[in-house]
């Protein structure tokens, strides 16, 4: 959330940087700076009756000791009126403040100096490639969904049979790979410094909120009415709450922690060939990491996790590209985005499998997280996170990239974890 004193200290610096977003921010402002000189003013008149009741209730006694209780009457009836009119303004005023929280929340963050403008994926700039430089099949190559039926990977029937579309199921060395995917990314990350946790995969609404999943995500995501949870679209909502209503000390950060979980969403309107197989799934594991930094360390530590990702990646040997998103391809709560894509020859297409971001300071205004600087000042702290990574398309790469005549050979740096050199 953008903080007020951005919108009232230059609200056209915000109203110029969201249209690289596609965002126009004009009519939603002018209604913020309007709520919130209302909201100030009912403040200070309240305040003023506040004052002036407290005042008049002081001379309530002194009146009573000299005799005067037709004075005192009075003025009794004075403070009860002072009293009943300083209430209504605190309403008035909260009710302000209630609908200038419900328009913040509808401006997204401002994109950096460094986002390309653009209206769509078309638009991202593809700032680094890395990987063989042709990935050659055998001849009469398959997709992953093929290969998956054909050495009893993964059946998605049975996913549809137990849940439905979007839910596979995972079985023999297909269940293997998972598991040493995970590990092999949990053991990277935590080899870089960073801290692994296990949080819960169901969080309250005010997790979603702190986040920025929540108002904007609603439909995207698994709801547990009975309780008012609901299911983590990734661990970045849970990882980065925990943070959430903190003050941190200044030699406290940075922050640096990891955590594997699966992660559900709805994906609601996702049709077509693009969703085939493990293209795209109601539920999928992912492994993320998540940092909160100093204002002024957060672009370094960006890159440090584009270098850490890109590390993972490489190790696979699987040929990808990085993209730094356009305004219009980010999402509504990043600062600056960068997606890795893998690719796959066999479906003759980019598969993203990572999304790597920094949030500056407006996940933090949600959240309340907070730090003392140097001079024990307080300031917004910045996050980021990314994943490192999503499971599911990397496997599809893994699986279509090492296909040969004689089975699915396993990349070597895996091997330590699936216990096995190649898929027959």
């Amino acid at each position: 959330m953008l903080t007020l004193k951005l919108l009232r200290d230059d609200p056209q610096l915000v109203i110029d940087r969201l249209k690289v977003k596609n965002f126009d921010a004009g009519e939603i402002i002018g209604k913020i700076l309007e709520l919130d000189a209302r909201r100030r003013s009912l403040q200070q008149q309240s305040d003023a009756l506040l004052a002036e009741q407290k005042k008049r209730a002081g001379e309530i006694g002194g009146l009573m000791k000299q005799g005067l209780r037709e004075e005192a009457d009075a003025a009794k009836k004075e403070v009860a009126a002072l009293k009943a009119r300083s209430g209504e303004l605190l309403s008035l005023g909260e009710e302000a403040a209630r609908q200038l929280q419900d328009q913040l929340v509808l401006l997204p963050n401002l994109p950096c100096s460094l986002v390309p403008e653009g209206k769509s994926a078309a638009d991202n700039l593809v700032v680094r490639e890395g990987g063989p430089r042709e990935v050659v099949l055998p001849e009469g190559a398959l997709p992953h969904w093929e290969l998956a039926k054909k050495y009893d990977l993964i059946d998605f029937d049975l996913g549809v049979k137990i849940t439905g579309a979007g839910f596979p199921v995972y079985k023999g060395k297909g269940a293997r790979l998972q598991r040493a995917l995970i590990n092999f990314f949990l053991d990277r990350n935590s080899a870089a410094g960073y801290r692994e946790t296990e949080p819960p995969i169901v969080v309250n609404a005010a997790s979603g909120f702190g986040t920025g999943q929540l108002p904007d995500k609603e439909a995207q995501m698994y709801y547990v009415g009975l309780d008012d949870f609901y299911l983590v679209p990734t661990a970045e909502v849970p990882l980065t709450n925990i943070y959430r209503d903190v003050i941190l000390d200044n030699g406290q950060l940075p922050q640096k922690i990891t955590a594997y979980t699966p992660c559900f969403r709805r994906e609601a309107g996702s049709y077509g060939k693009d969703v085939r197989g493990l293209n795209r799934l109601h539920q999928f594991d992912k492994v993320e990491i998540v940092r909160v930094e100093k204002p002024e360390d957060s672009y370094a530590a960006l890159d440090e996790m584009i270098a850490h990702v890109e590390g993972l990646v490489r190790d696979l040997g699987l040929k990808y590209h990085i993209l730094r998103l356009c305004g219009g391809d980010m999402s509504f709560t990043s600062a600056i985005t960068y997606d890795f894509e893998l690719w796959s020859a066999a479906q003759g297409r980019w598969l993203e499998i990572s999304s790597v971001s920094n949030f500056e300071t407006y996940q933090s205004n949600r959240l309340h997280l907070r730090y003392r600087d140097a001079d024990g000042k307080i300031q917004l702290a910045h996050t980021l996170n990314g994943s490192s990574l999503a499971l599911p398309r990397v496997v599809a790469a893994l699986l279509e990239d090492n296909q040969t005549p004689e089975g699915i050979v396993i990349p070597e740096a895996l091997r330590p974890y699936t216990g096995f050199d190649i898929i027959k």
